[in-house]
């Protein structure tokens, strides 16, 4: 019983020590480090992590709305026939270039042609009837002179003439009409350019209605925007318009030369037209494009993407603090506004002249000691405002 009384008091003696020696120790790395550690070693005893961090600073950031808009051609025209009949002939293909009479299309004119006929025959009738008034009235005017007929037959004779020269000149004006509808039964091309889609054959009956075909001159495009009513006080002929390719890239940029003064009623929009370039086909009639709105633009402060961490919601962003010992990372939740090309634009939790740690962001965390390297320039991006409008 003595001995194990012993042994138990031996024990709690060696734990006492433990106790005391771990407490020093602790002491002793909270006044100045462990022994033999390095100079400029923080508390705690964790050396500093490497870090990438950049300054930030104000830079001008442009002010854009994303839209879907629409390639109109100003030089566009769909081919209608202004007579009525069967197509005998096809004169054009899908895609051929043409040019300002070209013919196009030839509709069956039989009946138009013996109407133009029939009246060529009136016209020889009233012809001859005018010349034989025109002779009555020399004969009458000569027994006149002669004293063989009266004033009164002259004048008789004077007006059957007028009226034969009338009947002739009438008949004239309905040839002349007769021949202008014939050539209605030749369809020519109005102005120059492509031909579209021919959705009609030969043998088909066609009326004034039926679209034959269209002709298109993507040399003068213009881009139709439709902009959303409450963003109308903005609008103005002269704002920078870009349009986007499918990688994103921007294709080529105009400049805004038409505000509508009124706002659509079905869909409360302002329609915005700019011209726009073909660029050797690149770019067609009734396509749908990418279109970048620019308002203008004002100084900012943008972060790059790969700074910001999202928990539960919000968003942090780590940035390098003066703490006794050295620079520490300090997480800081930050409000964070569009995507600006690589960037986040951040509207608040972070001011120009800090600095913002962009690479390494997994290894620390909040005070954790850090070493900033590679420390590049402020980060600037010019870009857009992707989706803004504000």
């Amino acid at each position: 019983m003595t001995r194990t009384s012993s042994r138990s008091s031996l024990f709690l003696h060696h734990g006492r020590i433990a106790v005391v020696a771990a407490v020093l120790f602790a002491a002793a790395c909270g006044a100045g480090g462990p022994p033999g550690a390095p100079a400029g070693m923080p508390p705690g005893g964790m050396p500093p992590t490497p870090v990438t961090a950049i300054t930030l600073a104000e830079a001008p950031i442009e002010r854009v709305s994303d839209f879907v808009a629409t390639v109109k051609s100003r030089q566009s025209t769909t081919i209608q026939p202004q007579a009525e009949g069967f197509i005998t002939r096809i004169a054009v293909a899908s895609g051929r270039r043409v040019a300002p009479g070209d013919l196009l299309f030839e509709i069956d004119a039989a009946w138009q042609q013996a109407g133009v006929a029939s009246l060529q025959s009136v016209r020889a009738a009233r012809e001859a009837e005018a010349a034989l008034a025109r002779q009555q009235v020399a004969r009458a005017r000569t027994l006149y002179d002669a004293g063989a007929v009266s004033l009164q037959e002259l004048e008789q004779a004077q007006a059957t003439e007028k009226a034969a020269e009338a009947q002739l000149r009438a008949v004239d004006e309905q040839i002349r009409q007769q021949q202008t509808e014939l050539g209605y039964y030749r369809v020519v091309a109005p102005m120059g350019g492509v031909v579209g889609d021919i959705p009609v054959r030969v043998g088909d009956r066609v009326t004034r209605a039926s679209m034959l075909t269209t002709v298109e001159d993507n040399s003068g495009l213009e881009l139709y925007i439709n902009v959303p009513v409450q963003d109308a006080p903005r609008l103005r002929v002269g704002l920078l318009v870009r349009i986007l390719g499918p990688d994103g890239s921007v294709a080529q940029a105009t400049k805004t030369s038409f505000v509508a003064p009124s706002v659509d009623e079905a869909t409360q929009t302002v329609l915005v037209k700019a011209p726009v370039s073909p660029r050797a086909g690149s770019i067609r009639a009734d396509q749908f494009v990418k279109a970048q709105l620019v308002w203008g633009s004002e100084p900012g402060l943008t972060v790059p993407v790969t700074a910001v961490t999202r928990v539960g919601g919000l968003y942090f962003a780590f940035v390098v603090e003066q703490a006794d010992g050295g620079l520490v990372a300090r997480q800081r939740p930050v409000t964070l506004g569009p995507v600006v090309g690589d960037s986040y634009m951040v509207t608040g939790g972070v001011t120009a002249g800090e600095r913002l740690i962009v690479a390494g962001t997994q290894k620390i965390f909040d005070g954790a000691p850090v070493d900033p390297q590679g420390a590049g320039p402020p980060a600037r991006d010019g870009g857009g405002q992707s989706g803004g409008g504000s």
